[in-house]
């Protein structure tokens, strides 16, 4: 099937195959009036609409852009989408006031949905993250990494992947998912996290890689849950189990994360609210990406991360929803979007290329994802919006009017195709 997207105001992309990093992180190219033209999964051409009709014959479907906007779909490189139960009421006594880990001290935050996500069954989880992925792509994310971490044993830690796999196969929206046992150090083993790292590595690990149930491995490290030299331990396996390694770093305080997802070759480092100088020029010349988790700093009323000295010091940087029940529960990659400009700084178009080409980066996939070019995946977004930075100008309304995934219309008009 061919697929021709006409009647945009303009089609607003990023270039390229990998992240982009320092003045080149807000470069996004602006087509006024191009089309985009997609036969089969694949873009095969964007430009002015004479050269396609000169080019291409009639195609099997038109989608009329209306004077909008056509973007790269999101893609989201941070989520813990598969779990259970809500944590309103923390969020309550954190608006009172409450710190967080004053909150998870009294047996609440992570543990608290370690506690519901293994008492759901199978369907009971697929049901919830399948919803999400619905909430995910009415607001343009088309690709979506998403963690286990809220099983911590075996069993339930293979209950979240193999959610995800099943998800995967039932929902447009790409999945790439991580194995993350390493969330926290689940209530049973308080009294030896060292004995919970070498249950992970020994035992979690090796049947997560034994069902290739995962690509990416991830680690919280920080005070209070996984030392840096745990999380060493924690990741020694990524490369036999050929698994891109992730890093929760440096969130509440300065623990060396940013240096160590250098040291041990991370493809990204997640949070970053406390990098140090020191760890970022570590991540720069490493090509470490940072994904910047706005809505965390908003929802939990914290510092936001240091993008500006992100960018500056020629780190690629990523946004990402961390969508989770205690720390920052939305699925919207254009609020997030908002957010990465009004609260942390980044401009525009940098959060855009953060939201698209770098996010795909950190997942591995921006040979095939994150921009509108030839030869590119057919994963596009048209906004009811003449231009871009509508989402930022225009915040607290969904602006996104289809999707198109892989070369197939799956949202139409704000509603599931």
């Amino acid at each position: 099937m061919s697929l021709l997207i006409q009647g945009a105001t303009v089609v607003a992309t990023p270039r390229g195959t990998s992240a982009l990093a320092g003045p080149g992180q807000s470069v996004l190219d602006l087509l006024p009036g191009a089309v985009v033209r997609c036969d089969g999964r694949d873009i095969v051409f964007v430009g002015e609409p004479r050269e396609h009709d000169r080019l291409f014959g009639a195609p099997d479907e038109v989608l009329d852009a209306a004077g909008g906007t056509v973007l790269p779909g999101f893609v989201d490189p941070h989520t813990h989408l598969p779990f259970a139960g809500y944590r309103e009421d923390e969020f309550d006594r954190r608006i009172a006031g409450a710190r967080y880990a004053e909150i998870a001290a009294a047996g609440g935050g992570i543990v608290a949905t370690v506690a519901a996500t293994r008492r759901a069954t199978f369907d009971e989880l697929l049901a919830l993250t399948l919803h999400r992925l619905d909430l995910q792509l009415a607001g343009g994310t088309t690709t979506t990494e998403a963690k286990s971490g809220y099983g911590l044993d075996l069993g339930n830690e293979l209950k979240q992947l193999r959610v995800l796999r099943e998800a995967g196969r039932r929902h447009p929206v790409e999945i790439v998912p991580t194995a993350m046992p390493a969330h926290e150090v689940p209530p049973e083993w308080r009294h030896d996290s060292d004995g919970y790292v070498e249950l992970v590595v020994s035992r979690i690990h090796p049947a997560i890689a034994a069902e290739g149930l995962a690509e990416q491995v991830d680690v919280f490290c920080e005070w209070g849950v996984f030392t840096p030299d745990q999380t060493r331990r924690l990741l020694a396996d990524a490369g036999r189990f050929r698994w891109r390694i992730h890093l929760h770093a440096d969130e509440l305080c300065d623990l060396g994360g940013a240096a160590l997802a250098a040291e041990v070759g991370a493809a990204a480092a997640a949070h970053l609210l406390h990098a140090s100088a020191e760890g970022i020029a570590a991540m720069a010349r490493r090509g470490v990406i940072a994904i910047a988790l706005p809505g965390v700093s908003f929802f939990l009323r914290e510092r936001f991360a240091p993008v500006r000295a992100l960018v500056d010091a020629g780190v690629p940087v990523a946004v990402a929803t961390d969508c989770n029940p205690g720390s920052s529960h939305t699925e919207s990659m254009p609020a997030v979007i908002a957010l990465a400009c009004l609260g942390a700084g980044l401009s525009s178009e940098e959060a855009i290329i953060a939201a698209t080409l770098n996010a795909a980066a950190a997942l591995g996939r921006a040979d095939r994802l994150g921009s509108v070019e030839t030869g590119k995946q057919a994963d596009l977004v048209v906004l009811d919006a003449p231009s871009p930075k509508h989402l930022v100008y225009h915040f607290g309304v969904n602006l996104v009017r289809h999707v198109v995934k892989a070369g197939r219309v799956v949202v139409s008009d704000g509603a599931r195709v």
